[in-house]
């Protein structure tokens, strides 16, 4: 007898929703990638999310790979007589290797210089917001506006913003056991070092 295909349960922890898939079992979900619009969720902020599903004990969870800000929302954002800035990196965070591509626009047009400043500050900041925190929380703050609003607020210091987003925001790679180890170890000794520090001051 042929199997026939049913709707399964996905649950997707970074909107606090779930979806039903299409399939023969829910163990052939495993591994699989789905997009999700979430721009209903996002109040009419266009957003496009990648999640693959990770089934476990009959369960199947989304978890988040890759989020991108659609173009049409940047087109409409952009304005005769401002400066838009872009970059893309690598950086490290607790329990995986993400590429950030942050997407910056200026009140009014303004010089290279200014340009450059933006540009690096906005590297260091958020390369710095990201080590101690896992990719899951982060993919969580973007949706949830929590990095956006501190990271403009910071760069108003050097030119106001008429947008602070990341365009886009995608899983490089997740840490094997061992590399997590090491990570840990690493955040420790510089939370010591940062204690010695406070301690001789305090001292002084």
């Amino acid at each position: 007898m042929a199997l026939k295909k049913k709707f399964f349960k996905v649950e997707v922890p970074l909107t606090n929703t779930s979806v039903e898939l299409l399939s023969y079992s829910i163990e052939s979900l495993n591994k699989k990638t789905i997009k999700l619009d979430l721009t209903r969720n996002l109040r009419g902020k266009s957003i496009e999310a990648v999640f693959q599903i990770k089934v476990d004990n009959e369960k199947a969870i989304a978890e988040p790979k890759k989020i991108i800000l659609l173009p049409f929302f940047i087109r409409r954002m952009l304005r005769k007589g401002v400066n838009y800035v872009e970059d893309s990196f690598s950086a490290e965070c607790k329990n995986a290797w993400l590429r950030i591509k942050p997407f910056l626009i200026t009140r009014k047009k303004v010089s290279r210089a200014v340009r450059k400043a933006l540009r690096e500050e906005a590297k260091n900041w958020l390369i710095t917001y990201v080590k101690d925190k896992n990719y899951e929380e982060i993919f969580s703050d973007i949706i949830g506006n929590r990095l956006q609003k501190p990271l403009s607020l910071k760069l108003k210091k050097i030119y106001p913003l008429s947008l602070c987003e990341i365009r886009i925001l995608s899983l490089e790679k997740v840490k094997e056991q061992e590399e997590l180890k090491v990570t840990v170890e690493k955040v420790k000794k510089e939370e010591e070092k940062e204690e010695s520090k406070k301690k001789k001051t305090l001292k002084k």
